[in-house]
């Protein structure tokens, strides 16, 4: 049987107890298998079961992915675990505060490329903006280019949510 050598990019979610120390499990699952975590997210999505959701976004091969996907399952307070790229069509946000500082034509040309993509200015100095971006990781990806030669300085990202299409829940 031959081996699949692709990498994929896989956002996966972990529906998990919300206690003390799960993070720090599933985080030293991917540390102790060296597996690389591109994105992590983490929140409490039901207060009243003490659940939280953990997305996470890692690359590898399909055989590593299915392994992580097994490993996530095996650990005991996880209740579900979602691979959006396989098992469900899903939908992935981001969001990005973008600092770009700059003076005449780049302030200028700055302001178009935001207005573009849709980004927001939330702070304004006579030398610099720091825009507010959400969207697909591709299209802040396109956005953060776009701003390197017209000054930008810093980005904070969120990480990306990710939730299913459709009436179910994960």
């Amino acid at each position: 049987m031959q081996q699949n050598n692709r990498t994929e990019r896989h956002t996966i979610a972990v529906l998990a107890d919300n206690e003390a120390g799960v993070l720090a499990r599933v985080v030293g699952l991917f540390s102790g298998r060296g597996y690389n975590i591109e994105s992590l997210t983490v929140a409490e999505v039901d207060p009243a079961r003490h659940t939280s959701r953990i997305t996470i976004v890692t690359s590898g091969t399909p055989e590593v992915l299915e392994q992580i996907r097994a490993q996530l399952g095996r650990l005991v307070p996880v209740h579900r675990v979602v691979d959006w790229s396989i098992d469900k069509p899903g939908i992935e946000r981001e969001m990005a505060l973008v600092k770009v500082a700059g003076a005449g034509e780049k302030r200028v040309e700055a302001l178009r490329m935001a207005d573009a993509f849709r980004a927001r200015p939330v702070d304004t100095t006579h030398t610099s903006f720091v825009f507010e971006i959400t969207g697909s990781p591709s299209k802040l990806d396109s956005f953060i280019d776009l701003m390197r030669p017209l000054g930008l300085v810093e980005v904070s990202r969120t990480g990306v949510a990710a939730i299913s299409r459709g009436p179910e829940a994960m």
